[in-house]
């Protein structure tokens, strides 16, 4: 056998595996913990699988306070992620592209609901808009009450979410980088039609995720949402305000509903998820067609 053919040979045979095989690079150590790690979350979920009743499922799930619950979760949380879209876009881009004094500070405040308790929000919002309020006593002039309301819902949800689509979205467009963007404006393209043609089509995987990931902690929102909205059946009442209130009364309901959302949140990424992310040389040759 020729030289050619014997490096040609090793080179497909992983080191102490079969041939064939390309080295995964993963010690073994490492995926003994990552199985750990994955029964870390499925166990519990396991765990509370097994202690559904069954037979009353479907008459627990679809109650009238349940399906009251489900919709207003998710019609609060589709709105919660339009308004997460609306003002993080602005948001990672100023901290993507800008160069400006106190842009770490910034970055570091539009952070701050990864890491604050829920509830810190709640409270921070309440003093805001409440009718005692930073701007609730003006608004409360002008006949406008937010508090405890379902535009309280939209925003809790959103404050605690906004920063799922600022991330994603800043390491977007730092991934990306700025050429397609220099060339578009060397070619004359305003600002506006730069960012419309040019930046959306390239960094679109990357907010299509922060969007996705917003609207599933809108849709788990607990703790800002009972503090500044409260719990009002019909009005402010979410998916998991529902659970913890049947907790105290049927743990077979909190158990069902708990389920329920588990699945629509599965749903919602699955459905995200489903197909891979155009690659980056795809978006940069639609970003530079239309440059």
């Amino acid at each position: 056998m020729s030289p050619s053919g014997r490096r040609g040979n090793g080179a497909r045979k992983r080191p102490g595996g079969a041939p064939g095989h390309e080295y995964s690079g993963i010690p073994a150590w490492i995926m003994a913990m990552a199985a750990i790690g994955a029964l870390f979350v499925l166990l519990p979920l396991a765990a509370m699988v097994a202690k559904v009743n069954w037979p009353q499922f479907i008459p627990l799930v679809t109650s009238d306070a349940s399906f009251t619950a489900l919709g207003l979760s998710l019609r609060t949380a589709a709105a919660s992620t339009v308004l997460c879209v609306l003002l993080g876009v602005p948001l990672a881009m100023v901290l993507a592209r800008g160069h400006f004094r106190g842009q770490s500070l910034l970055r570091s405040f539009v952070l701050l609901p990864l890491v604050l308790p829920p509830v810190v929000g709640g409270i921070a919002l309440l003093y805001t808009f409440g009718r005692q309020g930073l701007l609730g006593r003006t608004l409360d002039v002008a006949g406008i009450q937010i508090a405890f309301s379902t535009t309280a819902v939209v925003l809790a949800q959103a404050f605690v979410a906004l920063p799922f689509l600022v991330v994603s979205l800043e390491g977007a467009l730092r991934s990306a980088g700025g050429r397609y963007e220099a060339v578009a404006a060397t070619l004359g393209a305003r600002p506006t039609t730069v960012f419309r043609r040019v930046t959306v089509p390239l960094v679109l995987p990357g907010l299509a995720s922060g969007a996705v990931l917003s609207f599933a902690r809108s849709l788990g929102e607990f703790g800002a949402t009972l503090t500044f909205a409260g719990s009002l059946q019909g009005v402010t009442r979410t998916l998991p305000l529902e659970i913890y209130l049947q907790r105290e009364t049927d743990a077979d309901a909190a158990v069902a509903l708990s389920l329920l959302l588990v699945a629509v949140a599965v749903i919602v990424v699955g459905l995200a998820y489903r197909r891979p992310a155009p690659s980056r040389t795809r978006s940069a040759a639609r970003a530079e067609h239309a440059a």
